[in-house]
């Protein structure tokens, strides 16, 4: 493994040096090129993406027209590092980073959520206190763009291991304009949605909503949504703007679960059988308002703080009970940041903040009716809350506009709240807390390629629904948290490179790429047992990873883009008491030391060839091939989830067929699994055995061949 984290580092070093001397050469022969900035905030202030010495894409989602949009996973597979699959064709998406979340497929509540990564829409932050994220307002067909940090974040944004995803719906280029948009397609998916903008006397007003509907291709997959945005950039003054965002949401998917593997060769599109009597399905309400403030002191010094509020009611019908969630989550942030030039060549930056979120709520739990909706008695009624504190001080100091390094350190608190009112003798409150260290540097060789290393710790804690204690150690009257749980602690290792261009060659127009290799150990790692009825902490992970990413245009016509990533993720030091699975088994160990780190693959891989004429620049075709190796599905490495590659295909406008002066047209159809290949899209981890044919009930199907067809009209 030590030689092979050198031949990487070599090779990146190499590449750098040659691209250093070809850009010397190319000024020398004076030929002209330019550069297209991109700028991110990462580093929680804007920065040029060259510069910030983190594993991190931009995605321009006008280079994802016409996406399905029920899912978040279709611009997220180009990202290298990250594994984003659509459950069931819906909103329910299983989403990884360098393997964190991939605990996130399981029986508890794990639908339509992610674990270890941390989600953020227009700067509001979507993932709850405890960890979990909810996709409810997530529709990247309604996105401008969206920012993916793959390297441990933790010392910036707080508790987030696994990265952090930011999406952004207001419109980078504040202009007038009007979209009205219609898509249809295979298993009844049919969506209606608008945007509008509009650049007025006292700021730049936008707003959003779709409507959207799917019967599903598995028995027990059906979805609907209602989303609306609005959002206004003003500036105030000279020194201070202000951003205010409004969304609202109605979200309801049904859930057809895991299938054995017999089910799922003979019957893929049937649903597990338990959920199916069950009507197992999520019905999510939603409002969320978000305020946000910058104000300049003067040209160095800066304050930026922000607010929200989102309540919400949900309703759920799981594990043989009928739920209603009401909660609230609210919090919000103060940044302040100094920035100054030391000398003609040294600046320094220097960010202190923090982060406060609180959540909570009661839960009713009542029976099923024979219908599987609410019935007439009511089992449980819990206080679930939780909140989380955190403080950051960040300083990045910068040498010649080519050397920085950033310094950080966080602390961060995370404590649940529980409480049984039909028990009032049962309270239990708890809590986490990490200090979180973060070194990076970076050397630029000119303005648009650099490498950077980083070293940084990582916290995570189990989510709410993770920390109930094991139903096999007998009735536990004390304990409402399961008290052998301790949070994950990760440090990260990095070395990387990322190189941005633009050209005006006649062969060679663009060309950008971004590799990492990385060392990642951690203690406590959650796993889930039975399917995720219940979860404990392994003693020790390590997972070696490389990451490459490849972008270029040629001939002013074909756009090539691949990733590719490796990953080896082993449990180092990990033993399992029986008695979690059978009380008469108390003292037996299982040891599961040096096996593979279940629901992680080695190979995730993604290429895409797109044509655009230059003789007829309306229109492009698009050839997109993805997959990825087996993995296990459990600890003991006795399931395995198989490999599988897709094919698919698009065509549409690449610029609209203009009508008339102001008003355009753009068109757009694909084919997803082209050859109709059958493969599982997600697993259970750890899962149940089923009674009788003593297989594992673990895979879900992943879509057929499909179709989608779309069209929009755009005034501007």
């Amino acid at each position: 493994m030590k030689k092979i984290i050198l031949i990487f580092c070599f090779i990146i070093v190499s590449s750098n040096l040659v691209f250093s001397r070809i850009e010397k050469i190319k000024k020398k022969d004076t030929l002209e090129y330019k550069t297209s900035e991109i700028v991110v905030s990462a580093l929680r202030y804007p920065e040029g993406i060259i510069e910030v010495p983190l594993a991190i894409s931009y995605i321009s989602m006008h280079d994802f027209s016409f996406i399905k949009g029920m899912g978040i996973e279709e611009p997220l597979k180009s990202i290298p590092g990250v594994l984003a699959q659509s459950r069931a064709g819906g909103s329910d998406v299983r989403i990884t980073i360098r393997g964190f979340g991939a605990r996130g497929a399981g029986d508890r509540s794990n639908s339509g959520t992610s674990r270890g990564i941390k989600f953020f829409l227009n700067g509001i932050p979507q993932t709850e206190p405890d960890g979990r994220t909810s996709f409810d307002f997530l529709d990247f067909s309604l996105a401008d763009n969206i920012e993916v940090i793959r390297s441990n974040a933790s010392a910036i944004w707080g508790n987030a291991a696994g990265g952090v995803i930011s999406i952004s719906t207001m419109p980078s280029i504040k202009e007038s304009f009007l979209s009205l948009s219609a898509q249809a397609g295979s298993y009844g998916y049919k969506k209606l949605f608008a945007e509008a903008g509009s650049d007025m006397d006292f700021g730049y007003l936008y707003s959003s909503v779709s409507v959207s509907s799917y019967d599903g291709w598995r028995q027990n997959s059906g979805a609907e949504r209602t989303l609306f945005n609005l959002g206004l950039t003003s500036v105030l003054s000279k020194k201070t703007s202000l951003n205010m965002f409004l969304s609202g949401v109605s979200n309801k998917f049904n859930i057809p679960g895991p299938l054995t593997q017999t089910t799922f060769d003979n019957f893929p599109d049937s649903a597990n059988s338990v959920y199916l009597s069950r009507k197992e399905r999520r019905d999510n309400k939603a409002v969320q308002i978000g305020l946000n403030i910058d104000h300049s002191f003067d040209e160095n010094n800066s304050l930026s703080a922000m607010l929200f509020v989102n309540p919400k009611y949900l309703q759920r019908s799981e594990r043989n009970t009928y739920r209603d969630f009401t909660r609230y989550h609210l919090g919000g942030n103060v940044n302040y940041k100094n920035k100054i030039e030391i000398t003609n060549k040294i600046s320094n930056t220097l960010l202190v903040g923090i982060d406060e979120q609180y959540q909570d709520g009661t839960i009713l739990f009542y029976s099923l009716s024979p219908e599987a909706g609410r019935g007439s008695t009511l089992k449980d009624n819990k206080r679930e809350g939780a909140s989380t504190s955190g403080a950051f001080i960040q300083d990045e100091i910068m040498f010649n506009d080519e050397f920085s390094a950033v310094l950080g350190l966080r602390y961060d608190d995370v404590t649940y709240y529980n409480e049984n009112f039909m028990n009032r003798d049962i309270s239990e409150t708890r809590s986490f807390s990490r200090m979180t260290p973060k070194i990076a540097l970076s050397y630029r060789f000119d303005g648009n390629h650099n490498i950077y290393v980083n070293y940084g710790g990582g916290i995570e804690v189990p989510a709410g629904n993770e920390t109930d204690p094991s139903p096999y150690l007998g009735m536990d009257t004390i304990h409402l948290v399961n008290p052998l749980l301790e949070p994950i602690v990760s440090t990260t290792y990095e070395i990387g490179s990322k190189n941005i261009e633009q050209l005006d060659g006649s062969f060679i127009n663009r060309l950008n790429y971004e590799a990492a290799v990385y060392l990642i150990e951690t203690k406590n790692d959650i796993i889930p047992y039975q399917g995720g009825k219940f979860y404990f902490t392994a003693g020790k992970t390590q997972r070696f990873g490389a990451e490459f990413g490849l972008g270029t245009r040629m001939f002013k016509s074909l756009d090539i883009n691949a990733t590719l990533t490796y990953m080896n993720g082993k449990y180092k030091e990990y033993k399992v008491d029986s008695v979690h699975y059978d009380v008469n088994k108390e003292g037996k160990f299982a040891d599961f030391s040096e096996n593979r780190i279940a629901g992680i693959p080695d190979l995730i891989y993604n290429a895409s060839l797109k044509y655009t004429p230059t003789w007829f620049e309306n229109m492009f075709l698009e050839l997109n091939y993805e997959g990825l190796s087996k993995y296990f599905a459990d600890d003991a490495n006795k399931f395995t989830v198989p490999s599988y590659s897709i094919l698919n295909l698009r065509a549409g406008t690449a610029k609209p067929i203009r009508i008339t002066n102001g008003l355009g047209l753009n068109l757009y159809a694909s084919a997803n699994n082209l050859l109709g290949t059958k493969y599982a899209s997600s697993a259970f981890i750890n899962p149940e055995i089923e009674n009788g044919s003593g297989l594992p009930i673990y895979l879900e199907p992943g879509l057929p061949r499909n179709f989608v067809f779309g069209l929009s009209f755009e005034w501007k």
